[in-house]
């Protein structure tokens, strides 16, 4: 027996409570990028069109707008279903991750990477809803752990922080180095 019983229901459409404001925000992002194509890229004379710095661009996002019309399209012409708004209240909230890594990004260059991550980590712990002594004391061992492996055994350039300058020279040294 066949799963699929019709065409129709092949491309039956499933609605999201946010689905309306998704495709008005997926319409209006791709028609502003494609608006802004002509700025940002160039077009080289005598160049092959597939070899073109404007034509891949264009291809993506005429087509980003295009499939975005439709969708927005379908949503408008599907039936409304109730929780919209709540939805959309979930994806503001969950930018708010998006804000704490922008902070930590933002403090690490002034506090260092291994204070800062300590930081962070015990207050998304906190922030999170870990209030227990041994939660808090993993979230300290994790951002050390991290610290270590990205800084020391890894190697990756991170800015130092303007707090390390303060130390005395033989710990400023061990600090800039691996922590």
């Amino acid at each position: 027996m066949s799963r699929v019983k019709t065409l129709q229901s092949l491309f039956k459409r499933y609605r999201r409570p946010g689905d309306i404001v998704f495709a008005w925000i997926a319409l209006v992002v791709s028609v502003f990028l494609l608006s802004q194509l002509m700025d940002q890229t160039t077009w080289r004379k005598g160049g092959k069109l597939f070899a073109q710095p404007r034509f891949w661009p264009a291809v993506s996002l005429g087509g980003m707008a295009f499939f975005a019309a439709f969708h927005l399209l379908g949503s408008a012409l599907s039936e409304r279903i109730h929780g919209r708004w709540q939805e959309v209240s979930l994806w503001i909230t969950s930018l708010e991750y998006a804000g704490w890594f922008i902070g930590y990004a933002l403090v690490v260059p002034y506090a260092g990477y291994l204070p800062s991550t300590i930081i962070f980590a015990v207050a998304l712990a906190l922030r999170a809803g870990y209030r227990t002594v041994s939660t808090l004391g993993v979230a300290v061992v994790s951002a050390v752990v991290i610290v270590l492996l990205f800084k020391t055994f890894l190697k990756v350039n991170l800015p130092s922080g303007l707090i390390y300058e303060r130390l005395p020279d033989g710990l400023r040294q061990i600090m800039l180095t691996y922590f």
